[in-house]
């Protein structure tokens, strides 16, 4: 059974950072899977926010280019988003995600706000 467990999530102030981590387990190939990082605010749809295939193609939301980075360490099933330079507008549930061919897997999502 596939999981994905998401932590790092926190309170926040605009301008400061954090760092999301996704653990995978039940993943036979982890190194197959596309990753990424969704989000949804309150009263808002989940959006994508970044996506990795291996660790040299990644793609961003245009909002976030130069102040997210998203990683990935196959040898331990798990993806990273280290957020710089947050906004109040960043505040939102984050969502790992992890994909190969029709085979889609959601974690719990964890809690970010942004807010002074």
């Amino acid at each position: 059974q596939v999981q994905l467990v998401e932590s790092g999530g926190a309170l926040v102030q605009p301008g400061g950072s954090l760092k999301l981590t996704c653990v995978a387990s039940g993943i036979a190939r982890f190194s197959v899977y596309a990753m990424a990082w969704y989000r949804q605010a309150p009263g808002k749809q989940r959006e994508l926010v970044a996506s990795i295939l291996n660790n040299i193609w990644a793609t961003y939301k245009d909002s976030v280019k130069g102040r997210f980075t998203i990683s990935r360490d196959n040898a331990k099933n798990t993806v990273y988003l280290s957020m710089n330079n947050l906004k109040p507008e960043d505040t939102a549930v984050y969502y790992c995600n992890a994909g190969v061919s029709e085979s889609v897997y959601w974690g719990q999502g964890t809690q970010v706000t942004v807010s002074s």
